[in-house]
């Protein structure tokens, strides 16, 4: 137990290092953030009023946004230099059909869902959990898309699945521990649950959910500091953008870690670092 410990430590060691070093050459992914939330915010108001063909228009924004993000966020991972204007031009149109037939394969479902449980007076409960497994399940979806090899949306299923049985305790931790503040306030089961369930229905390729759930973190770490409402605002305006691409960077890196490993083989690795 000692040694799992040990060995879980360093994981988490490790990946906030290489956050912290990812972080510092990918400032400008921040910026990028910004710009691609104020896109999204034009795309709403100009989809809202289309009906099914804005419905339609959105969802490509959706899918043209987050697939962005997701290539600078490869990018910061791996990249030796700092990120540059040309690296966010040149990152739209990647991932862009992987995030559409993720989307479209649990848009089925969900509708269905959703028709069928209209009048099933447990129908809000039965989607309730439904989507809190999927946002259990497809948790890792991001990151499958952008590090592993897949040929269709079944095979970043499956590979979700797999790593999420494989490594739940280590993927789910540093999560709880943020959404601590979160859970034990007034509203805390209600608010995670209306995050889990926006996060399934999406499978984590909701861009609103990239900003929503670190806004909705650190906003619960700020009331249980007690701090003004105005001044929680301010801050909250200020650190929500890099804190997301903080968590994206630090889920990237503690993905790559997981992935293709196992517990014993970290905690030898452990054993050996620690004789170093």
């Amino acid at each position: 137990m000692g040694q799992l410990l040990s060995a879980t430590i360093q994981l988490y060691r490790q990946a906030l290092r290489a956050t912290g070093r990812s972080l510092a050459r990918s400032w400008l992914t921040v910026l990028a953030l910004m710009t691609f939330a104020f896109l999204f915010v034009g795309a709403t108001k100009i989809a809202t009023p289309l009906g099914m063909a804005g419905s339609l228009l959105l969802g490509a924004v959706n899918a043209l946004l987050v697939g962005a993000t997701l290539r600078l966020i490869e990018q910061s991972l791996s990249a030796a230099r700092t990120m540059q204007v040309s690296d966010v031009t040149g990152s739209f149109g990647y991932y862009f059909w992987d995030v559409i037939g993720v989307g479209f394969v649990l848009w089925l479902p969900t509708m269905v869902l959703d028709m069928g449980m209209q009048a099933n007076p447990y129908g809000q409960f039965l989607s309730t959990a439904f989507l809190l497994l999927l946002f259990i399940l497809l948790n890792p979806a991001p990151e499958v898309i952008y590090q592993v090899r897949h040929d269709s949306p079944l095979d970043v299923f499956k590979t979700c699945y797999d790593f999420v049985l494989d490594h739940w305790v280590e993927w789910f931790l540093p999560f709880a521990v943020l959404a601590l503040p979160v859970v034990l306030s007034p509203s805390g089961l209600r608010e995670f649950f209306s995050l889990s369930s926006r996060g399934g229905r999406g499978g984590g390729l909701d861009f609103i959910q990239i900003l929503l759930l670190p806004f909705t973190l650190v906003g619960g770490w700020l009331s249980s500091a007690g701090l003004d409402p105005d001044v929680q605002w301010i801050l909250l305006l200020m650190f929500t953008p890099p804190v997301a691409i903080g968590i994206l960077l630090f889920r990237g890196h503690l993905f790559a870690l997981l992935h293709g490993s196992s517990a014993r083989q970290r905690m030898f690795a452990s054993q050996f670092n620690n004789k170093e």
